[in-house]
């Protein structure tokens, strides 16, 4: 390896002495070429930088040796060098930091600070307690020797340089707003997302955490489940049909919103939100159920970056949620028959959508009394006076127009009363004094105020920011996050700096820049992450490599079989209580002895997981079959084939190259996550059967679809981080 004229090392130290001049004392100034003979300040001489950057580079050694020089760094003073390198002069790495920054993550934030210094490097080399990087095109050297931040090179006159401490380097590491490197992006926008792609790695790399966040905030948020609905022919009044029966037009709407919407991060919100506020299709039995659930699924898009009131009231006044959960049609008492109001909303709306089953403190541990034992946060008695608010309400038939089906007898309503919210019957809402949670809405209360108080009531309720907020962290970042994060979150819920309460775009911020879901440590604690639900894992592939449905048709349909699909459909949990509960703790484990819960493994038995990798592995090579996907309706003809496909059309390039195929599925599926000895399984396995440029496109596709399919069959995939 040559290196450049001494007259270039001058020239690129120039710069950095002429920022360090002004805000540096004499006695911190970088040391020149007469220090070198002090021990302290070892000059790496041509020779042994010639032969440490040819280690580092991979030449013919299996591991490089750190240089002499850079050994010696716990006797090197220190200097706050990488700050004035980045020329604001007001950042000294002896300030506190509120986290330690990885080696790792230190290096990748130099390098996207100030890359005229460390530009690209090979692997990162770790000599005894010594953990550092080689920059060739600038020959300089970057890495943390016993916790402190050493330098050296041309700037430092060749002289090791002690920064300081790697620990007060936390606040400007992490407080860069941008991903350290691609990995980061892509672990960010998994968590934020559905999918990361390269073009997706490559915007938030540019601009950053916060404006990425800012851009999915504005997005328009596209064509609606319902008007998505009607556009595909499928509010049409047909007996051969039948729509107005049928539940399979809800399943395309929701699967062409998860696969094609561009405002992902909304959706995503959406989606987690689903699970809490439970409408399942498989409940729904009335006319236009499918534009119903559309609706409901347009409700909570509409409400995920808006205000948390706003979210309940809505909810509770759906025309699905109010079939779903007995409040359409219920009615006030009657002494005479005994009749009394259904409770069954009432009980669900605290207990699942609001406040929880006890009480809890603000980072969401559970409060106790005198005795050690959880305090409820509701009686019976609350559950029987809330049910009185939600009486007198039924559809919205203001805008009905009935029809008579052709060839038939029967008369269907239009679609119209399924985006109406309920309306209220005031003689048949009861007027008896409510008394709930503290609060009391008098006698003869009319339904709209009593509603209104109800709505407060929860919404001001101190539960509600730590039960949510805590929910909205395992759907999106971990099923075990610290109280702290809770806490924090929590905090922002309950006042969002403006002295705004529930703020949903100030909760999904907080959550997803929290420093326990941005931080690398995460990757290293067994306990932190998720299992990937099954119908994430679909949706993530198809985002990730470009579906398509040729005739529009997101006939994917109904995938809750376990055996012989997902084991899980958007929008059909089979119950109220969501498709697994946000304590479920897998009995006789590991995870049951520790204390910690894995809410997804509720869904994991022999025959999900065997139905799974036997769906998924014919999907990734063969799409998905469709019957008469040029049509709305489930009949037969011509068309019937593979309607919806993944393009592959990058990783088409690289399918000579097993080991970059691997690499990239590792960085858009798993963030990079997997670790090296399962890369190295993969990327043998798939070259076990050979393929040329010159191999038939099958051929090609078989090997690209067993790479996504082993990664996606991997632990270290399913456990998202």
């Amino acid at each position: 390896m040559t290196h450049a004229h001494e007259a270039s090392d001058a020239a690129l130290a120039a710069p950095l002495h002429a920022r360090t001049a002004s805000s540096l004392s004499p006695a911190d100034a970088a040391p020149t070429a007469s220090d070198s003979a002090g021990a302290p300040w070892l000059k790496l001489s041509a020779a042994a930088a010639a032969s440490a950057a040819l280690a580092a580079c991979g030449g013919g050694e299996a591991e490089a040796e750190a240089p002499q020089a850079l050994k010696q760094a716990d006797n090197a003073p220190r200097m706050p060098l990488l700050g004035d390198m980045g020329g604001s002069g007001s950042f000294r790495s002896d300030q506190a930091a509120s986290r330690t920054p990885t080696p790792d993550e230190l290096m990748d934030w130099a390098e996207m600070v100030f890359p005229q210094y460390f530009d690209s490097h090979q692997a990162t080399v770790t000599s005894g307690t010594l953990v550092f990087r080689y920059y060739g095109g600038t020959r300089n050297y970057l890495g943390v020797y016993q916790g402190n931040v050493v330098v050296l090179g041309p700037p430092t006159n060749n002289a090791v340089v002690n920064v300081g401490a790697l620990a007060s380097f936390g606040d400007a590491v992490f407080s860069s707003g941008r991903p350290l490197n691609d990995q980061d992006a892509a672990r960010f926008l998994l968590q934020a997302g559905f999918a990361a792609t390269t073009q997706d790695i490559a915007t938030v790399r540019s601009i950053g955490f916060d404006a990425w966040l800012n851009s999915q905030f504005n997005a328009p948020i596209g064509i609606s489940g319902w008007e998505w609905l009607n556009q595909r022919g499928y509010a049409a009044v047909d007996n051969s049909t039948a729509y107005y029966d049928n539940t399979y037009p809800g399943d395309c709407m929701i699967w062409s919103q998860l696969m094609t919407s561009p405002d992902g991060l909304r959706k995503r919100v959406a989606l987690a939100l689903s699970e809490i506020f439970v409408v399942s299709l498989s409940g729904l039995d009335f006319n236009w159920r499918s534009h119903a659930i559309a609706h409901y699924w347009d409700t909570l898009v509409f409400h995920s970056f808006g205000n948390f009131r706003n979210l309940l009231q809505d909810v509770s006044l759906n025309p699905a949620m109010g079939y779903y959960l007995n409040t359409r049609g219920n009615q006030k008492e009657n002494t005479a028959t005994g009749r009394q109001p259904d409770e069954n909303y009432a009980r669900e709306v605290m207990q699942l959508m609001s406040i929880g089953l006890v009480m809890l403190n603000i980072d969401g541990t559970v409060r106790r009394d005198g005795a050690g034992q959880p305090i409820e946060s509701y009686s019976q008695s609350d559950v029987t006076n809330l049910a009185r608010v939600f009486t007198g309400y039924d559809y919205n038939q203001s805008l009905n127009q009935q029809g008579t089906v052709p060839g038939t007898t029967r008369t269907v309503p239009n679609t119209a009363f399924t985006r109406l919210p309920m309306s209220l019957n005031a003689s048949l809402h009861s007027n008896l004094a409510v008394n709930f949670l503290g609060a009391t809405i008098p006698a003869n209360t009319p339904g709209a105020a009593a509603l209104a108080t109800a709505m407060d009531t929860l919404f001001y309720h101190g539960n509600v920011a730590p039960f949510i907020c805590k929910q909205l962290i395992q759907r999106l970042v971990t099923s075990n996050p610290s109280p702290a994060y809770v806490a924090r979150v929590a905090t922002v819920f309950n006042n969002n700096g403006a002295s705004v309460r529930g703020d949903m775009k100030a909760v999904v911020r907080a959550i997803l820049l929290d420093d326990e879901a941005r931080s690398s440590e995460g990757l290293k604690q067994p306990g932190f992450g998720k299992l990937r639900e099954p119908m994430l894992r679909l949706v993530q592939w198809g985002r990730t490599f470009n579906i398509s449905s040729n005739f529009g048709s997101w006939k994917i349909g109904d995938t809750s079989s376990a055996s012989s699909r997902l084991g899980q459909s958007p929008l059909r949990s089979p119950s109220v209580f969501n498709f697994f509960r946000p304590g479920y703790v897998p009995p006789s484990t590991a995870l049951a002895q520790s204390g910690a819960v894995a809410p997804e493994f509720q869904l994991v038995n022999e025959s999900s997981v065997g139905g799974y990798l036997n769906y998924i592995q014919g999907v990734i090579r063969n799409g998905i079959y469709v019957n008469a996907p040029d049509l709305p309706n489930n009949g037969s003809n011509g068309n019937n084939g593979y309607d919806i496909k993944a393009l592959y059309t990058h990783e088409m390039v690289l399918v000579v190259d097993p080991d970059a195929l691997v690499a990239r599925i590792n960085l858009l599926m798993c963030a990079g996550q997997l670790s090296a000895a399962t890369v190295k399984l993969i990327a043998d396995a798939i070259k076990a059967t050979p393929v040329t440029a010159a191999s038939t496109d099958a051929v090609k596709l078989n090997r690209i679809a067993s790479a996504i399919f082993l990664v996606m069959a991997s632990a270290e995939y399913l456990i998202q981080k």
